[in-house]
């Protein structure tokens, strides 16, 4: 059983990839905005610590619900291009709405409502995009669908402008800037993109559709790639909490230093979110998934043992940042791969939303916590520990790839990926 849209030839398949990561690059975009706007708007907003807290995680929690409910919902309802416009329209009113409040429950209700419209994106994004890419180029398609834009618009433009934006304007107008191109991106989307429809419909009355959750859960591939996305978006964002404070602090490198050291791992980032899914294409989903974790090793100890010089920590930290690379794997390829087309959105809703609520909530809770007890060189114990249990589980995946699996079939000047 398979999906398709009509006309889906290369020149639409490529505008549907570059429109889903460019649509996803202004969501990282504006989901970063209020950290990188956080200067301005906690003086005016009388905010303390803990507030600014609960914002960041208040986020990521709906986002998390979110990403599992709209792959639940679109695959028994379908009108997953209805579903993405419609998120994607939200989303922007959101962030014009966080440009306009004047107290603490007034920004947490804004950020709690865009967790839950941004959330949605990207699982319904690759459900598109499963169903309508050739597949021998599936994993190169996703990655740089979910890495790509984001990696370019959420590390190195958000930060220089919108604080160059809020600097001159004011905060309230950079969150009118950072919704707008959501708003040219869901006309877009409304405008380019074919909706798809399941080739039959599920059986009426069956007891356990083959489409079905439990399904999905059952699949060996789809738990352990949510284990992988637990683990990893644990380590993404307890790096990003933790690292400059650690190279500050206990390096003693100078903010400039080490605000170079970060944005290595954006160059990084936007190199390997296609690089990385292209060579899987090639030599299969599983060695790549399984040697790349181990290389996430290399960042936390260069950070602990090496002593210089910096240009080799550096290198250190870019070759460390290779697992970004297969997060388009673990959350999207393999999974859609792995399951019945008819549950792949509750697939990747498992994926992208335990990472969320496990990875990127509780790791960095616990990694603060004994930070405060140990030192800030217990978080880089931590990404150890994690680089290693991704090692472990992504021993356990089959592989997936086509191209590995069997050369697809060539019909009438097209490629059958079904």
């Amino acid at each position: 059983m398979s999906e398709s849209a009509p006309n889906s030839g290369l020149g639409y398949q490529w505008r549907l990839i570059a429109l889903l990561s460019v649509n996803f690059g202004f969501v990282l975009f504006d989901r970063n905005a209020l950290s990188f706007l956080m200067p301005f708007v906690q003086p005016e907003l009388r905010l303390n610590a803990t507030q600014v807290g609960i914002l960041a995680g208040s986020l990521s929690l709906t986002w998390a619900l979110a990403a599992f409910g709209m792959g639940v919902l679109a695959d028994r309802f379908g009108g997953r291009k209805r579903l993405l416009v419609l998120c994607s329209l939200v989303f922007a009113l959101c962030s014009f709405a966080s440009g306009m409040v004047s107290s603490f429950a007034a920004m947490l209700t804004t950020r709690m409502l865009m967790g839950v419209a941004e959330g949605g994106i990207m699982p319904l994004s690759q459900t598109l995009i499963a169903a309508q890419v050739d597949r021998r180029h599936r994993g190169l398609a996703m990655g740089i669908a979910q890495g790509l834009g984001s990696s370019l618009m959420g590390s190195f433009v958000a930060p220089v402008v919108l604080v160059a934006f809020a600097t001159a304007f004011g905060w309230r107008p950079a969150f009118f800037l950072a919704g707008a191109p959501g708003l040219v991106t869901a006309l877009l989307m409304a405008a380019v993109i074919h909706e798809v429809q399941p080739d039959a419909p599920i059986a009426a009355g069956a007891s356990e559709p083959r489409g079905s959750l439990r399904e999905a859960l059952r699949d060996g591939n789809v738990a352990r790639c949510a284990v992988l996305s637990i683990v990893f978006v644990g380590y993404l964002v307890t790096c990003w909490a933790f690292m400059p404070l650690y190279l500050t602090q206990v390096r003693h490198y100078d903010p400039q230093t080490m605000g170079w050291l970060m944005g290595v791992l954006g160059i990084a980032a936007t190199l390997f979110s296609f690089a990385i899914p292209g060579l899987s294409d090639r030599i299969g989903r599983r060695p790549v998934m399984i040697v790349v974790p181990l290389l996430a090793l290399i960042l936390p100890l260069g950070a602990l043992y090496l002593p210089g010089p910096l240009w080799l920590l550096a290198a250190m930290f870019f070759v460390g940042w290779t697992f970004t690379g297969i997060m388009p794997l673990f959350m999207a390829t393999v999974p859609s791969e792995s399951v019945d087309p008819r549950c792949i959105g509750s697939a990747l809703g498992v994926c992208m939303g335990g990472s969320e609520i496990l990875g990127g909530t509780l790791s960095p809770l616990i990694a603060g916590y004994a930070a405060d007890r140990v030192g800030l060189q217990a978080p880089l114990w931590g990404l150890i520990g994690l680089a290693l249990v991704g090692g472990i589980a992504a021993l356990g995946l089959r592989e997936t790839a086509p191209h590995v699996l069997a050369p697809p079939r060539v019909v009438a000047g097209r490629i059958d990926a079904s």
